[in-house]
Order: structure tokens, then C-alpha cells, then sequence
């Protein structure tokens, strides 16, 4: 009871102190509102000349100074600012002022800072008007810097010929078997220079090889995304996902591969395994005619059974299912065959 008695007691000396401090005279109030009128209308000559009137008068008020950092902001002049802002801080200590207004003029001065580009100042600053007083714009304006920070960082640390070098290291591991120390080197070489499609397709092999699936799968996305013609990122999307089951998704990536490179025999090889897996494991309906009806309200299905070629082909797989090995090896052919598969219109089995 007796602490919170002293406890009581301080803050409403602080209290008192702080309205002391912060009251101003009549004369610095005026020259305060004639600066913040000029300052309104971008006249910021006279507003430092009103501020400045109002700092002489009343050299205990930290307020004038921050009002003045903002001018000189606006103005672009950072470094006079800056020292404004370390004014009215060390104002605001010498007169007890609220911590509100002292996380102001630190805020200020953090976003000062960054306008000059010195990001580990600015991060200084933000952190104290945190200190002082925790808000969202000033949290905000922290994590702001610090993602800055993290970006010039790594910008700073890009140099594609070192990456090369760590590239070339982890295609050594790579054809030893040494898929885990690959991995390593490749992740190098991505920091290094992660515009590069070629660094995570090869990564995403390894992570195959160590069937990390997800990764893999994750690295052949962005190889895509930065190159979507590299073939290559296609293929091993097409094996992780083959690997994983996923044989109908596997195919979808195989048969993009084969739209950008017709010839590519990686990708028309990759194709007919899933779809000779896809025949293996059979398929169907437990209500065989609304599959039917349902597949037949598809164009490309219509399409596909109004080609006599194609009825000439199923009639022949009906009696022949060994001809369906054949008609596989020609992508176009396969395709349709697929469609109708996945539609539920034709469930077939090598025998």
C-alpha cells in the first residue's frame, strides 16, 4: 500500500511537470500557428522563420523543434531534420516531456534517415520511438526497414559468378550421388544469384533424389516462373510427381513439356508410363450411364467421338487391347484416349 502511495505520488509530479514544460507562452503560441499556417500553404521559409521566432522565445518546448524537422523534411533538407529531431529529444528529456511526443520526434527522425537511405539508423530510431511509445505506424515502420535492410543485404551479396562456381560444385556431388552436399552448394549459388532457372531446377532433383517431394516440387515452380520455357523444370515436375502418385497431375506437366518442345522424347516417354499406369489401374463408375451423359455435354469429348479416325481406334483397342502399346506413341492420339479416360467414357486394362 505504501509503494503504491509513492507510485501515486510520482506520477502526478510528472504530471504536473510535464504541463510545466509543455505550456507555452503567448508569444511562441502565436509564432507557432503563424508557422503552422505557412507550413499549411508549403511556404516554408516563413514557417522556419516562425518556428525558429518560437524555439527563442520558448527554448523549453520540444514541439517547435519537431514542427521545424518537419519542415526542413518536406523540404528534402534530411541532415537539418535529423538534428531537429536529436533537438527536440534532448528538449524533451531536459523538461520531462510526455514519452508521446518523444516517440514522435524519434519516429521522425527514423524516417529521416531512411529517406537518406541509411536503413540501420533509421532502424535505430524506430526502435526507440518504440521504447517510448509502441504504436502501429511506428511497429509498421520498423518492420518496414528491417525488410529493407534484409533486401540490400541480399542484393548486396548477389554475384553470378560466384554462383556459377557453387553451381559447378554441387553438379560434382550431384553425378558422386552426393545429392545432400548438392543441395547445399545449389542453395548457395540460388542466394547468389536467384534469377537463375537452372540453379533450382537442378536442386529440385536432388530434393527428388532425397524424396523431399514438396521441395522439389516448389523449386521446379519457381524455375517455371522465372524461365516458362525451360523444358527441364517441366520434366522434373513431371518425376517428382510420378514418383509421388500424382500420375494424372504428372501428365498435365508432360504434355506442357511437349507443347514447347514436340520432340523432347524425356517428356513423351514420361507421358506414356502414366498413361500405361493410368490403364493398368483401370477406372469407371458406379453409375456408368450418368458418366456418360455428363462426359457427352463436353466439346472436346463430342469432338473427339465425332473424328471417325478416333471410332476407328477404339473399335480397334476393343478387340485388340494390346493395340493400345501403339496408338500411345503418337502424343496427339494419347491425349484424346486420355480425355476420354478421365471423362469415365473408356476403362480399359493390358490383359
Amino acid at each position: 500500500m505504501h509503494k503504491n502511495k509513492i507510485l501515486q505520488y510520482f506520477y502526478i509530479f510528472r504530471f504536473k511537470l510535464f504541463k510545466t514544460s509543455t505550456k507555452m507562452s503567448e508569444g511562441a503560441l502565436k509564432e507557432k500557428e503563424l508557422g503552422n499556417a505557412a507550413y499549411k500553404k508549403k511556404d516554408f521559409d516563413n514557417a522556419i522563420l516562425h518556428y525558429s521566432k518560437a524555439i527563442e522565445l520558448d527554448p523549453t518546448n520540444l514541439i517547435f523543434h519537431t514542427n521545424l524537422a518537419a519542415v526542413y523534411f518536406e523540404m528534402k533538407k534530411y541532415d537539418e531534420s535529423i538534428e531537429e529531431c536529436k533537438k527536440a529529444v534532448d528538449v524533451g528529456r531536459e523538461q520531462r516531456a510526455d514519452f508521446k511526443l518523444i516517440a514522435k520526434a524519434y519516429n521522425r527522425m527514423g524516417t529521416a534517415h531512411r529517406k537518406k537511405g541509411e536503413l540501420e539508423l533509421a532502424k535505430t530510431a524506430y526502435e526507440k520511438a518504440l521504447t517510448e511509445h509502441r504504436t502501429p505506424d511506428y511497429r509498421q515502420n520498423l518492420s518496414e526497414v528491417e525488410s529493407a535492410i534484409k533486401k540490400a543485404a541480399e542484393e548486396a551479396y548477389i554475384n553470378p559468378e560466384i554462383a556459377e562456381q557453387e553451381k559447378q560444385k554441387g553438379n560434382d556431388c550431384f553425378k558422386k550421388g552426393e545429392f545432400a552436399d548438392a543441395v547445399k552448394f545449389y542453395s548457395e549459388a540460388v542466394k547468389r544469384n536467384p534469377r537463375d532457372a537452372k540453379i533450382y531446377s537442378n536442386r529440385a532433383a536432388c530434393y527428388t533424389k532425397l524424396t523431399a517431394f514438396d521441395l522439389a516440387l516448389k523449386d521446379c515452380d519457381k524455375s517455371i516462373e522465372l524461365d516458362p520455357s525451360f523444358v527441364k523444370a517441366y520434366l522434373r515436375k513431371g518425376n517428382a510427381l510420378k514418383v509421388m502418385g500424382q500420375t494424372q497431375k504428372a501428365m498435365d506437366v508432360y504434355e506442357k513439356a511437349m507443347e514447347i518442345d514436340p520432340n523432347n522424347a524425356e517428356a513423351k516417354q514420361g507421358y506414356k508410363d502414366c498413361a500405361v499406369k493410368q490403364y493398368s489401374t483401370g477406372g469407371g463408375s458406379s453409375d456408368p450411364e450418368e458418366v456418360r451423359k455428363r462426359a457427352m455435354n463436353d466439346p472436346e469429348v463430342q469432338a473427339i467421338m465425332a473424328d471417325p479416325a478416333m471410332r476407328m481406334i477404339l473399335e480397334q483397342m476393343q478387340s485388340d487391347p494390346q493395340a493400345v502399346s501403339e496408338h500411345l506413341k503418337n502424343p496427339e492420339i494419347m491425349r484424346k484416349i486420355m480425355k476420354l479416360k478421365d471423362s469415365g467414357l473408356i476403362s480399359m486394362q493390358y490383359r
